[in-house]
């Protein structure tokens, strides 16, 4: 294992990047308020450098929310967004501290959709960003990296890709929920009664419950 000063990269840091494209940013964001004990207990965990905008993600924010906290990519954990990434993929990407998995679990939504970095487990494109959708129950390929994904959650059409799932008055509901809770759907969204996501019935959960069920139950199927 490295040491968190390997890490840790005060000049050539990936921060700065982020920092960039967030001053292009289109779609709005907020990052969250890092606790610095905890956030270099997530760096070390993840073994990886602040040179990277995954290692300064992690080591400089609690996470970042995105479209009103629609969208929540992980750091080292907030109040706001109280799970750090390696603490949130222990026990769904790996079981045993310095573990390498599959995938690592990076970003999820209300919606119960999760985004991961594939490392074999989830198809043939390793190193990119794979996303679990509710209405599939099946992991897709994003065809982008960990940095594209970022920039796009910044600045791309995040509009777009989630435009047929919004309902009215869906900023006020994402606003009741924290950002260990998701939306659970009824009936639920792979289903074929899911004509009109209007008239879908739907209720705050606890994402790892979430997480767990729609795993089980997407292994089942």
């Amino acid at each position: 294992m490295k040491s968190l000063k390997e890490l840790i990269d005060t000049g050539n840091t990936g921060w700065k990047l982020v920092q960039r494209w967030m001053k292009e940013a289109t779609n709005s964001y907020e990052v969250l308020t890092r606790d610095p004990k905890r956030a270099d207990e997530e760096l070390l965990r993840a073994q990886i450098t602040t040179k990277s905008p995954m290692g300064a993600i992690i080591h400089q924010t609690g996470g970042i929310l995105i479209d009103g906290g629609w969208l929540r990519i992980l750091g080292s954990g907030s109040p706001k967004l109280n799970r750090g990434i390696m603490e949130w993929n222990k026990g769904k990407s790996f079981v045993k501290e310095g573990e390498k998995g599959g995938f690592l679990l990076i970003a999820d939504d209300v919606l119960g959709g999760y985004f991961a970095i594939n490392a074999g487990a989830l198809g043939d494109a390793i190193g990119q960003v794979y996303y679990f959708a509710q209405d599939t129950l099946e992991w897709e390929s994003l065809e982008c990296g960990y940095s594209d994904f970022i920039f796009w959650a910044l600045k791309g059409d995040v509009a777009k890709f989630y435009e047929t799932f919004k309902w009215k008055g869906w900023n006020d509901d994402v606003k009741s929920l924290n950002g260990n809770q998701v939306f659970s759907f009824y009936p639920f969204l792979w289903t074929d009664e899911v004509r009109d996501f209007r008239k879908v019935d739907r209720k705050s959960v606890a994402i790892d419950e979430n997480y767990h069920f729609t795993m089980e139950f997407a292994g089942g199927r």
